[in-house]
């Protein structure tokens, strides 16, 4: 199980790097006049925090982890690895969007 933590940690880091990039770009963007949404994620993505940044949403992600790292022993592990995974998954996918997009 620690390996499957220490894997998630690891793209956390990845995933913070990144958001702090996006998040500049996205501040950019929007003193251009672009940009104008309410969120990042829909509310049924599975994120509870609402944010125009990914900022929020990394921390969200950082702190189930942390949970995660203390259910190891839980039966719910698996479900909530899933959880974990999902919104990971999702936002490495909508950065890596959002980069392709920029560049463009």
């Amino acid at each position: 199980m620690q390996s499957i933590i220490d894997k998630l940690k690891d793209n956390m880091q990845l995933l913070y790097r990144r958001a702090l990039d996006a998040d500049q770009t996205l501040a950019r963007l929007q003193q251009q006049g672009q940009g104008k949404f309410q969120q990042i994620f829909p509310d049924d993505a599975g994120f509870q925090v609402q944010s125009k940044r990914f900022g929020p949403y990394v921390e969200e992600l950082a702190k189930d982890i942390v949970a995660l790292e203390a259910q190891s022993d839980s039966p719910s592990f698996e479900q909530q690895l899933a959880m974990v995974v999902k919104k990971m998954e999702q936002l490495f996918s909508t950065l890596s969007g959002l980069k392709d997009s920029v560049k463009k």
